[in-house]
């Protein structure tokens, strides 16, 4: 189980990544000042019983982390492709579809 405070700060930050965007695991660990934790994401999306935005967080090479023809791949690769998202080869293109925050968003809206 993660730790409250944790799993809080993953999701508080998860929840300002916009629709048609997506982050990898380590960059949504830094943007949530747990530089290097990017396998406690992991374990706090699968932990939370909160509704998220699980589904636009990818491995930092734009790939479905679940195993191809999974349940879980094609339920998140159908949330990616309803926000306008291409998924080809169980891969999401990092350079069109990767988040990159303001500079506005990174000073007032995430958490320090």
């Amino acid at each position: 189980m993660v730790n409250v405070a944790i799993q809080s700060k993953i999701l508080k930050t998860l929840s300002i990544v916009p629709s048609g965007y997506v982050v990898s695991y380590g960059q949504l660990a830094d943007l949530a000042g747990l530089p290097g934790k990017a396998r406690l994401v992991g374990k706090c999306l699968k932990d939370s019983d909160v509704t998220t935005r699980w589904h636009r967080v990818v491995r930092s090479d734009g790939k479905i982390a679940f195993p191809a023809g999974s349940e879980l791949a094609e339920e998140q690769r159908s949330l990616l492709v309803s926000e306008g998202i291409v998924v080809k080869n169980h891969r999401v293109n990092m350079k069109v579809y990767g988040w990159k925050p303001s500079l506005y968003t990174l000073l007032a809206e995430l958490e320090k």
